[in-house]
């Protein structure tokens, strides 16, 4: 048996060339399938109900897909549907696959997944004691009810199980809320009763798109092939190639163990695999096994609202100012609090070109000649932390010490205003494993006509 697999793009609304779609297409593939979301842009999409990627963006990959869909009877699945993959982004994708419709004059059978955890339910299963532990390295506690009644929505990372429910329905198009990002392309394999352990690997490498080729895109294409014991992956842009090192590299990618790919019910073992190029850009794989576990997880997600955000974005390069920076961020903020007391908002700085990036995890924090800093204000009122802001700059910008040579400002402002209302802003409150028996139970599918 051979199964053939479209992967257009890293994330819908990404893009793609047409003419890499073309000749994926040409190749007859079974399914195609693209990621719709990811977690990555943070919890303020899942907070408030909004898509990462614009409207028209997706209309634009949406229209390629639905006419190469309908034209050659290929089912079109779609996980993490409009980011966080929350009812709102499901319902949000469903509307710009309903305008494509029109555009194209087609009506298609759609299967939809929602992820919505109750969170009723969901606090019922806490007191009685089902097993949750925190993802590792997340810094959260094990759940409980004031978190969870206190978290604005919170959505179920579903597994492969509830796509291939719905192609047994027969759908052209499947959109899915929050998934694993592997589902769309192992259900039509698992369907088919093929080896899970390589439809899971090769998933992982089809989730991203290009970016498992040399040079890698998240706005191209791939295309997989799975047989009964191997799959082969290469690019659909004559530009680009596959290598040994670049699927191999891709295995280990956003993993913290290279040799296991984990969904749940189980993971793939790569710790044995082989990869072969075969000379034309393409790479050959075998040797990845299904292992099934015994407690099986399913991991939540959900967003709680942190506060109104302001940020202030400001270059300093006099070395003197630098050497004391904390010493009079530390001083500013007392300042601060004399004016406007200490309830109610807190202050974080990012120094660029010290500890911007890792914080308090940098192994070597330095300054080189000048660094960037950017100050975040969160408060509980708007105005607050207006506020706050304004006197962070205001006081940073003047504040004196023994020795400054700099009388016109301490600090370099790139944009007017300085102080940038950022809206709300939400923390991740729930990023958890939940034993759950039943892999359906957070799966609410049904069928719809578009």
């Amino acid at each position: 048996m051979e199964i053939r697999i479209l992967s257009p793009t890293a994330i819908l609304g990404y893009g793609f060339p047409v003419q890499s779609l073309e000749y994926g297409v040409s190749l007859e593939p079974d399914v195609i399938a693209v990621d719709g979301g990811s977690t990555d842009p943070g919890p303020y999409y899942l907070g408030e109900g909004v898509p990462f990627v614009s409207a028209k963006a997706v209309e634009r990959d949406l229209f390629y897909l639905v006419k190469a869909s309908t034209e050659r009877e290929i089912p079109l699945l779609i996980g993490s549907a409009g980011g966080a993959g929350a009812e709102p982004h499901v319902n949000w994708t469903l509307e710009r696959l309903r305008r494509i419709t029109q555009k194209l004059g087609t009506r298609l059978k759609a299967g939809v997944i929602y992820t919505d955890v109750d969170k009723g339910e969901l606090i019922r299963k806490i007191e009685s004691g089902t097993y949750n532990k925190p993802i590792p390295h997340s810094r959260l506690s094990p759940l409980k009810t004031e978190t969870i009644s206190n978290t604005k929505r919170i959505v179920a990372q579903v597994g492969v199980e509830p796509f291939t429910q719905l192609l047994k329905e027969d759908v052209d198009v499947i959109v899915a809320g929050r998934s694993v990002d592997i589902a769309p392309f192992a259900a039509l394999p698992w369907l088919k009763g093929m080896d899970k352990g390589l439809a899971v690997h090769l998933g992982k490498i089809l989730e991203c798109g290009a970016i498992a080729a040399e040079p890698g895109s998240g706005s191209d294409g791939m295309m997989g092939i799975l047989r009964d014991n191997e799959f082969e992956v290469f690019p659909l842009n004559p530009s680009r190639r596959a290598t040994m090192t670049s699927i191999a590299e891709h295995a280990m990618y956003e993993r913290t163990d290279p040799f296991r790919e984990h969904i749940p019910g189980g993971y793939s073992d790569m710790s044995s695999v082989l990869y072969e190029e075969t000379g034309d850009g393409r790479v050959v794989v075998k040797g990845s096994r299904w292992i099934p576990v015994q407690r099986r997880l399913v991991k939540l997600e959900g967003a709680s609202f942190a506060g109104y955000r302001f940020i202030v974005i400001a270059g300093a390069r006099d070395p003197d100012f630098l050497s004391r920076i904390d010493g009079l961020v530390s001083k500013t903020l007392e300042s601060i609090r004399e004016l406007v007391g200490d309830e109610g908002y807190s202050v974080h700085l990012r120094v660029y070109g010290r500890d911007g990036v890792m914080g308090d995890r940098e192994p070597e924090p330095r300054i080189t000649h000048e660094a960037g800093l950017v100050f975040e204000v969160l408060a509980d009122e708007k105005d607050k932390a207006k506020t706050v802001a304004g006197l962070v700059r205001s006081t940073l910008l003047h504040i004196g010490w023994e020795g400054r040579k700099t009388t016109a400002g301490n600090l370099a402002f790139p944009f007017s205003p300085s102080d940038i209302d950022a809206g709300r802003a939400y923390t991740w409150s729930v990023w958890h494993l939940i034993e759950e028996e039943n892999f359906l139970e957070y799966s609410r599918m049904m069928l719809k006509e578009v």
